[in-house]
């Protein structure tokens, strides 16, 4: 079975960033408690005419463009998701219609939250498989701002909104490995926009012992699969959740901190748009050149986990 090359990135933000000052106005909170909890320094929250659509279509628009493929060669298009903006017609069919792709291909959300976008990148490689054609285009995308309690300091400081996407093309022989797996669970809860309540609810010293304990199980369970070491690894790209997650799980792998990339005091955490977004950021700075092999690392809301190794 053919192996997933990433070809291009690309990425969508709301036209507001807030400040851990701007959201020290709101709820009884600092600069100080959340970034030395979270290292987290600022998020995006979506205003005014600015949906899931208009960033997911904003993030594969560019990334397509960078590509350079002919969008008529993708096999499928998948939106990874918790917040879109209708149940139907799903967030991926919504962006089909507006870049007017392909519709003779499979097109859907994948919601395994901040495990979603590796999800949907497992789905796309069966899919290219099954269709014959070597394109597939997997988006994140997230506007958790329209779910949280903003006056819940325990959530609202921590997430953010945005959009990541990826082109990937399907090469024979190319180096892949992949894993998933899940826990039914509470720990992270959301209910969709509306009366219900709560909203979005996380227990997170239970999040915070998934996710340590994930993190390097899915690390060495790839290592495992692909016969390969930390050393042969370029990068390595989690969620960005929490930095204390990340620093604790480097120090429990004894791995060079320099190999695990970090971005969330830029963006917080965007649930599924965090891989792609990073990616993305890594790609706009030269960090990510031909030849490199990358793995990435999702944990989050289901409870769910997933990795996933391939090359550029």
């Amino acid at each position: 079975m053919n192996g997933l090359k990433l070809l291009a990135t690309g990425r969508c933000l709301p036209k507001t960033a807030v400040s851990n000052e701007e959201m020290s106005r709101w709820v009884d909170t600092s600069d100080e408690w959340i970034a030395s909890r979270t290292g987290i320094r600022q998020r995006y929250f979506c205003g005014e005419g600015e949906t899931a659509l208009t960033l997911a279509a904003g993030a594969a628009r560019q990334a397509l463009a960078r590509s350079g493929i002919d969008p008529a060669g993708l096999g499928c298009v998948l939106c990874a998701t918790v917040s879109p903006d209708y149940a139907t017609p799903s967030l991926a069919c919504l962006v089909q219609a507006e870049l007017g792709l392909p519709e003779d291909i499979p097109v859907l959300d994948v919601n395994a939250a901040c495990s979603g976008f590796l999800y949907a990148v497992a789905a796309a490689r069966g899919f290219l498989a099954q269709s014959g054609r070597h394109y597939a285009l997997v988006i994140g995308v997230e506007v958790l701002s329209r779910l949280m309690d903003m006056t819940d300091r325990s959530t609202c400081v921590l997430f953010g909104d945005g959009a990541g996407a990826a082109v990937f093309e399907a090469v024979p022989n190319a180096p892949f490995a992949s894993l998933q797996g899940a826990r039914g669970g509470k720990a992270i809860l959301a209910n969709g926009p509306g009366p219900l309540a709560p909203r979005l609810t996380m227990d997170g010293r239970a999040v915070f012992r998934f996710a340590v304990e994930a993190i390097p199980r899915c690390i060495d369970g790839i290592l495992t699969q692909t016969h390969l070491t930390l050393n042969d690894i370029d990068w390595v790209v989690c969620h960005q959740a929490n930095e204390r997650i990340l620093d604790h799980c480097i120090k429990k792998l004894h791995a060079p901190a320099e190999k695990f990339y970090k971005n969330m005091a830029r963006y917080g955490n965007t649930s599924a748009a965090s891989i792609p977004i990073a990616l993305d950021e890594m790609n706009e700075q030269g960090l990510l050149k031909p030849g490199q092999t990358l793995l990435c690392v999702g944990f989050g809301g289901g409870l769910t986990w997933a990795a996933a190794l391939f090359t550029l």
